[in-house]
């Protein structure tokens, strides 16, 4: 089996954006997602897996991020399962995973 750290990115996403699918034959852990508010207003930020919320309608500030996944919480993410971001105002989404194959 191998194991590779994978760093995913999304710029200036507002609607609903599939950041991450969990390719075929792969387990996957998301070990850390950070989503930064790169608008100039304040923003609400939602993250899911597939369609459950991780967080919902999060206030980020203008200039400001959140954690969605890190620390002590992580994710599993199976074949086909996706991780998705949307926001009222522009925001970047960065993802860091352990894909195993």
């Amino acid at each position: 089996m191998a194991n590779t750290f994978k760093g995913i990115e999304a710029t200036g996403v507002t609607a609903e954006t599939v950041v991450y699918t969990g390719p075929a034959a792969t387990q996957t852990t998301v070990i850390g997602m950070s989503v930064a508010n790169v608008s100039g207003t304040a923003t609400k930020v939602s993250v899911k897996k597939n369609s459950a919320y991780i967080v919902k309608d999060a206030p980020v500030p203008a200039g400001g991020s959140l954690v969605a996944i890190g620390a002590d919480q992580k994710v599993v993410v199976e074949a086909t399962d996706t991780i998705s971001v949307s926001a009222d105002n522009a925001v970047d989404a960065v993802l860091s995973v352990l894909e195993i194959s």
